[in-house]
């Protein structure tokens, strides 16, 4: 057992979790912390531009690894300016541990420079958020915050430090492997539960899976495939969850929910079984109604929530535990005895929707106008971007189009805002994801309107060398807000249209590398130019503002 400063004592037990980068701000609060890092190549405290771009950071390498992701910054405002990006981690149920190092603790509750409640700030976009009261306690409570991060439902934790805690106290330290205080452990569901959903899949003549996160993040997407080709059960992907199975696969059809796949909504209204996994059926999967999932269709729903299960539609059968092992329990119930064959008249049916998908987006291989469709740009990608390539979509118009339109051959290769919407994610967390998994290409997809909300870290990527690609689709408005005025208030626009810089200029201005595309036709080229270039760059396309998503809320 050692003694040292307790600031120090913090990066050790960060080192010991295996964390790499450590993004933030410097700040006053932590200099005995900032100090632990100097001359260390096994831990890097990540200088960034904006608290916000930390946090996002943070989201891309826990989503890319699945391992746990750090920020730490100063208090006050430096702490607030993390909620946008701890709470895109929440709802990515992405284990990012967010700390802050606060005012000294003899100075609370006297309002002192910089004092805000953040503790209650991030309590409702955390599974945790706690404040440490005395300095022998960080390293308890750091690995109970690594504890609680990465166990069950995977999610953000914040931990509030006062400066005098990190900076002045000395404390023993007895450096602790991770296996000894976070144990992990594979939920298994309750084996009648299995037997009764093994029994409807049985009895089933159109039985169709919905594939969600919680499969991914299990690592248990070969298990589903193994599930899906026992009875040949059709997939689709809920709402940004497009990367939990191959979208090569035969029986794959296309993605559902919001700016989704049509033809995947057709396979949900057809289906006679639904086999739920790994999802919580949240708006913009389900919107809570019927347009996808009919009343009285049996539901087999698993979650290792379970407050999840049953949440929004009622269940036929409710299995609670981790995707992996029960997938295994489900597979092997079903070996159990003879399986009746599939349907011929579904299995012809499920053909016929993925083929119709894909000829569907093969078609808009022919638009040709300028300023640019988006839908050609897709199309252009899902030919130039090799199979690893990470995309991360950012909310928007243009990033909307994405969802139905780009293919996935394997896990952690989507990362979208989810349901927080958040505009200004997909640069920061395509840094993050690159910096995790330095080894594959990655590709940020903006709006005009969301790039610039973080685009002060592309003097993080130029310093820090980080390689990931962006495009800029270009229209000079807010897409998503215009095509509500468009649709509902007879094309009255109101602060929906903005200006912008040319975006592959202000990439040079930062040192990074900029195109300009003029044409569909050079997208392709362009796009694995700037891939194979290995330095940030940005690709600006001037896109058609008249090409506008049809809004999802007002479709039933």
């Amino acid at each position: 057992m050692a003694t040292m400063k307790a600031g120090r004592a913090l990066v050790q037990v960060l080192q010991k979790e295996g964390i790499k980068y450590v993004f933030g701000i410097v700040g006053s609060t932590f200099l005995e912390t900032l100090d632990a890092f100097y001359g260390r190549s096994d831990i890097t405290y990540l200088s960034v531009r904006h608290e916000q771009g930390a946090a996002f950071m943070a989201d891309g390498y826990a989503r890319a690894t699945g391992l746990p992701a750090v920020c730490l910054v100063t208090a006050g405002a430096a702490g607030s300016n993390l909620v946008t990006g701890v709470a895109s981690a929440y709802t990515g149920h992405s284990p990012v541990i967010a700390i802050v190092g606060g005012p000294n603790s003899s100075y609370q509750y006297r309002d002192s420079f910089q004092e805000i409640d953040l503790v209650s700030m991030f309590k409702p976009v955390t599974k945790l958020s706690i404040q440490v009261n005395h300095p022998e306690r960080i390293p308890e409570i750091m690995q109970y915050a690594f504890r609680t991060a990465m166990s069950g439902k995977k999610g953000p934790v914040f931990v509030d430090i006062p400066r005098d805690y990190l900076d002045a106290a000395e404390i023993e330290y007895e450096p602790r492997s991770p296996e000894g205080y976070r144990v992990v452990h594979r939920q298994p569901a309750d084996p009648e539960l299995v037997r009764r959903a093994a029994g409807l899949v049985r009895q089933a003549s159109r039985p169709l899976l919905l594939v969600g996160g919680g499969v991914t993040a299990s690592d248990a997407n070969a298990d589903l495939l193994r599930l899906a080709e026992l009875r040949s059960i059709p997939m689709v992907t809920v709402y940004g969850r497009n990367d939990a199975v191959p979208n090569d696969h035969p029986l794959y059809i296309g993605p559902l929910g919001r700016a989704g796949s049509p033809e995947a909504g057709a396979a949900c209204k057809a289906a006679d079984l639904l086999l739920v996994m790994g999802s919580r059926l949240a708006e913009f999967t389900s919107f809570y109604d019927e347009r996808f999932i009919r009343r009285g269709v049996p539901l087999v729903h698993l979650d290792i929530d379970p407050l999840e299960v049953g949440r929004n539609y009622p269940v036929a059968a409710g299995l609670v535990g981790d995707a992996k092992t029960v997938l295994g329990q489900l597979v092997e119930q079903l070996k159990q005895g003879a399986l009746p064959p599939s349907d011929p008249a579904w299995q012809s049916e499920a053909r016929a929707l993925r083929e119709q998908r894909l000829s569907r987006l093969a078609e808009e291989g022919s638009l040709s106008p300028v300023p640019i469709k988006p839908q050609r740009v897709y199309h252009e990608l899902r030919r130039a971007l090799p199979p690893e390539t990470i995309v991360t979509l950012d909310a928007g118009a243009c990033p909307a189009f994405g969802y139905d339109r780009l293919h996935f051959t394997h896990p952690r290769t989507l990362m979208t805002p989810l349901d927080l919407g958040g505009l200004g994610f997909a640069f920061p967390v395509a840094l993050g994801a690159k910096l995790g998994r330095p080894d594959s290409p990655v590709l940020a997809i903006h709006g005009d309107g969301g790039f610039l909300m973080n685009v002060q870290e592309l003097e993080t990527a130029v310093r820090e060398g980080i390689a990931a690609v962006t495009i800029v689709f270009n229209n000079n408005e807010w897409g998503s807000e215009k095509a509500y005025q468009k649709l509902l208030y007879n094309e009255r626009y109101v602060a929906a249209d903005i200006t912008n810089p040319r975006y592959d200029k202000l990439a040079e201005l930062f040192g990074a590398r900029g195109y300009y595309i003029k044409h569909p036709d050079q997208v392709g080229d362009v796009v694995r130019e700037a891939l194979s270039s290995q330095v940030p760059s940005v690709i600006e396309i001037p896109t058609d503002p008249t090409e506008l998503p049809y809004p999802a809320r007002l479709t039933a």
